[in-house]
């Protein structure tokens, strides 16, 4: 037997057709235009559309590009103190980028009026700059004491790069555990203390090297690696890693290996093995030295030779994207 057709309303917001702009609503409530069916099978389809055609890099133009793309893939347990555009609110004494929240949340304000904002997080879009900016503008008007709920983002809403200090220093601070949720955390109980409990048994051990920007060093059971954020344009820097590869000039040292790369919100991420014993200071002085080959490399502009080629072929090969 056929459903009987609900009655449509008349909807107060804008009519299907007119130029006012719709309203963004969750995916399953109807459609403020009053097309009479879902957001997510109207407008909605149309917004989420026209998110994913931007920029594939989300971090682009935001100081420390390679570093946010880090602490959202490769780095378990980091903060960064954020400078806003505008200043700080009135009650929010400070606003700070976290790896990951207890929990899950989006974000957190905290009893003082702080705010903590998640950045490993599932994200509505496929835009992960609005997406943050929208949780970050929510989480700056939450009640103090608040963890901040998932939501959906305008299609036109603002992005990070609207919201933060271009100027602002962006300085990771990598931890070697996720005490940094709470105030107190040797006091905390219930699913806070059993969540933090879990995710410090969880954490890979991770130092970022103080020379190279947004370069990784992390120790696994079997052998350590070097992963390594790079800005240059990937077919550059392919190119150059292909130079260098058939030279024999990738090594960061005895028993090290350049093993490939893999890409992350447009940014290519050369990554090495290293022998378990080899430390983070250990990897300091190789990696500038590479630093400096790789600067020679780029700016050579020559033609890629055969063994060059072949080089560059056993890279991409090897090259995985993250998303």
């Amino acid at each position: 037997m056929a459903k009987k057709r609900r009655p449509q309303t008349k909807a107060a917001a804008p009519r299907a057709g007119s130029d006012a702009p719709i309203p963004v609503v969750g995916a399953r409530e109807p459609c403020p235009c009053g097309s009479g069916r879902r957001y997510k099978a109207c407008h909605g389809r149309e917004a989420a559309h026209a998110v994913a055609e931007l920029v594939q890099r989300p971090f682009e133009g935001l100081p420390g590009e390679a570093d946010w793309v880090a602490l959202r893939e490769l780095v378990p347990a980091a903060t960064v103190e954020l400078t806003l555009k505008d200043g700080l609110p009135e009650g929010v004494p400070s606003v700070t980028l976290a790896t990951v929240l207890p929990m899950a949340w989006p974000a957190l304000r905290r009893d003082n009026g702080a705010v903590l904002l998640g950045l490993q997080n599932d994200t509505a879009s496929g835009d992960l700059s609005r997406d943050l900016a929208d949780t970050l503008r929510r989480a700056l008007t939450a009640e103090p004491g608040t963890p901040v709920a998932a939501g959906r983002a305008a299609a036109d809403g603002p992005r990070l790069q609207d919201l933060l200090d271009p100027q602002g220093a962006f300085e990771p601070a990598v931890h070697t555990g996720f005490e940094f949720w709470i105030e107190n955390a040797e006091n905390a109980t219930g699913e806070v203390a059993a969540s933090l409990e879990r995710a410090n048994a969880a954490a890979i051990p991770t130092v970022r090297l103080a020379g190279p920007d947004a370069a990784y060093w992390c120790e696994t059971p079997e052998k350590n690696h070097l992963r390594w954020v790079m800005t240059h344009p990937e077919e550059q820097l392919l190119d150059a890693l292909a130079r260098l590869h058939a030279a024999g000039a990738t090594s960061l040292g005895e028993g090290t290996r350049l093993v490939g790369s893999f890409r992350a919100h447009g940014l290519t991420v050369p990554v090495w093995d290293l022998p378990s014993g080899m430390r983070a200071e250990d990897v300091e002085k190789p990696a500038k030295e590479f630093a400096e080959r790789l600067a020679g490399a780029l700016a050579d502009t020559a033609p890629l030779s055969a063994d060059e080629r072949r080089a560059r072929s056993g890279l991409t090969s090897r090259q995985v994207t993250l998303n």
